[in-house]
């Protein structure tokens, strides 16, 4: 099963200095068929003015990913944990017991970024935050695990959850391969081009929600920037 969820479809607002679009329902937007996919809750497209951002404000109990698209991102919490996360690289916050965070952009252009929000295993766990550079070299013709609750992931950035983010650049006419497992759940968006899965095409920005396939092929149908959730 996929479902495309094309980004014209997505809910979110222009606030001047925010330009955000939600795959699930969030903040003002609710939509009943979109409150989450497996553990995966939240899916915001993100689009920061220059010198302008989220002011501190808390979370919990939640393992928040941040992919950048373009530019680069400021981050400032409540243990101390002060790092500037730029294009294709990641950060993770696991909430935990609670922290508190502010995210800017404090470059001269435009910030653009992925956030998710995946639900944990464990509740009251230790709250971190890490970022890590992920060469985007590294991920052609593949999906490399970015951020990933499985041990087996090395290199990728840990959360506590059953579930992986993944990231894959693809050449137009080439095409990758995935094993999902027909009992797991995908969520794929790609950053840039347009894809093809089993005959229906997904355009740049667009979500295609996955289900009861075993082995998930990706075609692009141009160069492509992928960013996949693997899920329980």
């Amino acid at each position: 099963m996929i479902d495309v969820r094309p980004f014209g479809s997505l809910g979110g607002g222009n606030h001047g200095w925010l330009d955000a679009n939600f795959h699930f329902s969030f903040a003002d937007y609710f939509d009943q068929r979109r409150m989450h996919w497996g553990r995966l809750r939240v899916w915001n497209d993100d689009i920061i003015a220059p010198r302008s951002g989220f002011p501190p404000h808390p979370h919990s109990d939640m393992e928040i990913i941040t992919y950048v698209r373009k530019g680069a991102i400021t981050h400032k919490d409540s243990l101390g944990n002060v790092g500037r996360t730029a294009a294709g690289d990641v950060q993770v916050m696991s909430a935990g017991t609670g922290i508190t965070h502010a995210e800017y952009n404090a470059e001269d252009e435009e910030s653009h970024s992925f956030q998710l929000w995946i639900m944990p295993d464990r509740r009251g766990e230790t709250p971190r935050w890490d970022t890590k550079a992920f060469p985007k070299d590294n991920r052609e013709g593949r999906f490399v695990p970015l951020a990933s609750g499985h041990a087996e992931d090395i290199g990728a950035l840990p959360i506590n959850a059953d579930a992986r983010v993944l990231g894959a650049r693809i050449k137009a006419g080439d095409s990758v391969t995935y094993a999902l497992g027909a009992a797991r759940k995908g969520y794929l968006v790609p950053a840039a081009g347009a894809v093809e899965i089993d005959g229906v095409r997904v355009n740049a920005r667009d979500g295609a929600a996955i289900a009861e396939v075993e082995t998930l092929t990706v075609k692009a149908l141009e160069d492509s920037e992928l960013v996949l959730v693997d899920t329980a």
